[in-house]
């Protein structure tokens, strides 16, 4: 099965999901934008609209979509809109690009009972909506944790 989240800078999503068992393969790349096949360098301009993400395919024998839901907010900000750390542009969104109606039901209720549990302070910004195409990212940019031995 396929997922797909934004969550910042892709690099640190994908060495976090690629580390996580019942994943099966991890892919960083650009989605949600106007512009086919973007660049890093045009993502990077905050003008094509893309978020940068990571598309994984998993078992949903070792891991539900419910359980990749709980590493994803989990691991990142979810109330800060268009921002993850220093990261700042619409390219670093919090979002959540489901692929059929049972993962958008899930991700929605998942984001529902996150509000309720108090444990954020300010609303949660997170975009949940269908994924569109989604461009593979440069070679240089696959696995980057893992080619600079920071994983």
């Amino acid at each position: 099965m396929k997922a797909t989240f934004g969550a910042g800078c892709f690099w640190h999503v994908e060495d976090l999901l690629r580390k996580t068992k019942g994943i099966k393969s991890t892919q960083v790349g650009y989605i949600g934008g106007k512009l086919p096949n973007p660049t890093y360098e045009e993502v990077c301009t905050d003008r094509t609209g893309h978020a940068e993400a990571v598309q994984v395919e998993y078992d949903p024998n070792e891991i539900t979509y419910d359980e990749l839901l709980k590493v994803f907010w989990s691991n990142h900000d979810p109330t800060t809109l268009n921002r993850q750390g220093p990261d700042i542009g619409h390219q670093y969104r919090s979002a959540i690009f489901f692929h059929n109606e049972e993962q958008a039901q899930i991700a929605q209720k998942s984001k529902e009972e996150l509000e309720k549990s108090g444990k954020f302070q300010k609303p949660i910004v997170t975009e949940i909506v269908p994924a569109p195409e989604f461009y593979k990212a440069e070679d240089y940019h696959q696995k980057y944790f893992q080619k600079h031995g920071l994983s």
